[in-house]
């Protein structure tokens, strides 16, 4: 398992993430044809797409503006662009998204930005730490700090900027927001011991660290939360299921408007259902992708799929494409195909890396074993060759196509390489066995209580990764 978690990170994630999508420089590698193309997703092409890379996707060029499609927005690799389903080529900001609702002066746009793929990035959060001194909204010692008590049992003391610059250290240098979650009542497991750099030590409610998610491709989720906890049946919410979505899916988009509200927000009100329902209406209308890349030009180009347009348009297809499943087709990736063969200019050779890229994505094999969640099911080998699409496998987007979250052992302690010093260490023992283990974050245990669960974490959507540098919920850089 640990050869195969770190062959996981280093091939799945390396390949996967610095990139539009696929937005790297792969020589000569990978086959040389592209996957056959799945037949699930129905996907329409860009309206302001002139075939010669010269659109930038936000009507700049000699295309024509698309209805719904908001301006692009520069990050590392070139730009990401958000289109909107309603049509009006503009987020309406009066909406409660974007009100505060609850009582610290947050908006759900405090942690959700457009030009963060609606997500945050540590370098933003920064830059907003240094421009307001630790004022921003987002630093609040709730959930922004690393705890939100010092040593002694007091409130975190942030009347000063080295004070504050200290506290929210997690949030400026990797993006990680504090979740306290209590241990259920039913574990299978008891909390040994932590070992932690922070004052939250305690053993009934623990402090884990990770990243705000996108609120934006919501249509393709299967759960939400890294831990699934607001699609979960045990939580008093619904579990995503192919016979009840997407009114499932909606329900749990309530129910988690208001969970945010009571604790990020720290309302003392919970928020109306108009007011609910206007945040889920503006959520599930937003679409988000890399749309240009600073030598490859506009991502939806020359025939390739790329951009939020075509992510606006395309059919989710949840439940239909998993290892788990008779007929799993692992070309889950198809946007850049026609961009195989590209050549002569320098934006082109870039073109076609990126296509190779999404091609390495598909077919590189490697073994997969000791992953719980996947090597465990019915009808899954214990040990199997796959390849990144294996575990990625919703069309075009790159989540799993269904609820199952897995433990590829980044949590694990140590990790394999992985720099996660800067994280607690939880030895969790189990109750009946009297094994332990160590880990950065249970996951999903610490909602259904079971043992099997330590470390599972769902399959993140990777459209956009771009634009919220780092990624996953507890990634250091690997040594």
């Amino acid at each position: 398992m640990a050869a195969q978690s770190l062959l996981l990170s280093r091939i799945c994630f390396g390949i996967a993430l610095p990139m539009s999508l696929f937005l790297i420089s792969c020589g000569g590698g990978g086959s040389t044809a592209p996957p056959t193309s799945p037949t699930f997703p129905t996907i329409a092409s860009s309206t302001n797409d002139t075939g010669d890379g010269s659109d930038s996707g936000t009507g700049a060029g000699t295309g024509t503006t698309s209805p719904g499609l908001l301006s692009a927005i520069n990050d590392t690799t070139g730009s990401v662009q958000t289109s909107t389903a309603d049509g009006s080529a503009q987020l309406d900001t009066s909406t409660p998204f974007f009100q505060s609702i609850g009582a610290n002066g947050r908006t759900c746009n405090t942690c959700h930005q457009e030009g963060d793929g609606w997500g945050i990035s540590a370098a933003h959060v920064l830059s907003r730490f240094n421009s307001s001194s630790g004022t921003d909204p987002i630093f609040k010692a709730v959930d922004g700090a690393t705890c939100n008590h010092d040593a002694a049992g007091n409130p975190v003391d942030l009347s000063t900027i080295p004070g504050r610059t200290s506290a929210f250290t997690l949030l400026t240098t990797r993006g990680l927001i504090r979740v306290a979650l209590a241990v259920p009542a039913n574990a299978e497991f008891t909390v040994d011991s932590i070992s932690t750099p922070y004052a939250c030590n305690e053993k009934s409610t623990i402090s884990v660290y990770r990243r705000p998610l996108p609120t934006a491709n919501l249509r393709f989720l299967t759960n939400l939360m890294w831990d699934g906890r607001e699609s979960s049946l045990l939580n008093g919410t619904q579990d995503i299921t192919q016979t009840t979505n997407p009114g499932d899916l909606l329900g749990d988009l309530a129910h988690q408007s208001i969970s945010a509200t009571r604790i990020h927000a720290e309302g003392l009100v919970d928020p109306s259902t108009d007011q609910q329902q206007a945040i889920i209406n503006l959520q599930m209308n937003l679409s988000v992708a890399q749309a240009s890349d600073t030598v490859a030009g506009a991502l939806q180009a020359n025939g390739s799929m790329g951009g939020p347009l075509a992510l606006a348009t395309q059919t989710p297809a949840l439940f239909s494409n998993d290892m788990s499943m008779p007929g799993f087709n692992p070309a889950v990736f198809t946007l850049f195909n026609p961009w195989l063969n590209l050549a002569g200019t320098p934006a082109n050779l870039k073109k076609a890396s990126i296509a190779r890229g999404q091609n390495l994505f598909n077919t590189r094999k490697f073994t997969i074993s000791g992953v719980p969640g996947l090597t465990d099911l019915p009808g899954v080998l214990a040990s199997f060759v796959g390849t990144c699409s294996s575990c990625h496998n919703n069309p075009n987007v790159g989540n799993r196509s269904v609820p199952g979250p897995l433990n590829i052992g980044v949590a694990n302690s140590p990790s394999f390489g992985l720099n996660v010093t800067y994280l607690p260490v939880f030895t969790l023992r189990n109750k009946t066995t009297l094994l332990t283990v160590r880990t950065t974050d249970p996951g999903l245990a610490m909602i259904t209580g079971k043992w099997a669960d330590v470390g599972k974490m769902k399959v993140p959507i990777l459209r956009g990764l771009a634009a919220r540098a780092p990624y996953f919920h507890n990634f250091g850089p690997i040594a």
